[in-house]
């Protein structure tokens, strides 16, 4: 029988990488429910591995299970996440099937609070991000930096605000008049201010038709 690269993978063998590189189509296999060698070398703490299968084997960073969550919704340290968000640039903004990012799992689940605090931190970044624009000249608001992080429900991809920048574009003056004006309010940190930021990015979103999503395939 042949090894099972699952096995392998949770065991951190030294014999899987040989075996991925006779088989390179093994280091994007899913089992019928989904599970990946992404989201066993996240969830056991196996960094090495979580590079090689993106560096190496260009397996899909976001690769999602069949509850539509990533690697990024199994990592149990905070080095994990770091490698999958810092160096091969997963998104923390995916939600999961029943809704949750993986933070929001993760923090209702209790069992790692740590990881839950470093996500909560990269989302607030994102949204910094977002409101500093495409071109990257920073947004006045009010003479403060601490920018929350997005609210409940908000899911957006940096990637999708950074296009227009990619794509050698402008950025649409009537976002930024808007995105600016937000800012300027003083009660942009109000639930009344974080509901006027999250309808204002979805707009934005909607209107862009993001061509970047990554969507799992269907499983046969």
């Amino acid at each position: 029988m042949p090894p099972n690269p699952f096995l392998l993978a949770a065991d951190n063998s030294p014999a899987l990488l040989p075996l991925l590189r006779e088989n390179s189509a093994l280091a994007s296999q899913q089992d019928e429910h989904g599970y990946s060698l992404m989201h066993a070398a996240a969830s056991y703490n196996h960094l090495d591995l979580l590079r090689a299968l993106v560096r190496e084997f260009q397996v899909d960073v976001n690769l999602r299970d069949e509850d539509d969550e990533t690697a990024l919704f199994v990592v149990e340290t905070v080095d994990a996440a770091k490698v999958l968000i810092e160096e091969l640039g997963a998104e923390v903004m995916i939600k999961g099937s029943d809704g949750y990012t993986a933070r929001q799992k993760i923090t209702e689940e209790g069992d790692f609070p740590e990881v839950a605090e470093y996500l909560k931190l990269k989302e607030g970044e994102q949204a910094r991000d977002l409101l500093n624009g495409a071109n990257g000249e920073p947004v006045q608001n009010g003479g403060s930096d601490d920018v929350p992080p997005p609210p409940e429900g908000l899911n957006f991809s940096v990637s999708a605000v950074t296009q227009a920048e990619d794509d050698e574009t402008e950025v649409d003056p009537e976002f930024r008049r808007r995105i600016e004006e937000l800012a300027q309010r003083a009660d942009f940190n109000s639930d009344e201010g974080q509901a006027a930021l999250r309808e204002l990015v979805q707009d934005a979103i909607a209107d862009r038709n993001l061509a970047d999503r990554n969507v799992r395939p269907r499983q046969d």
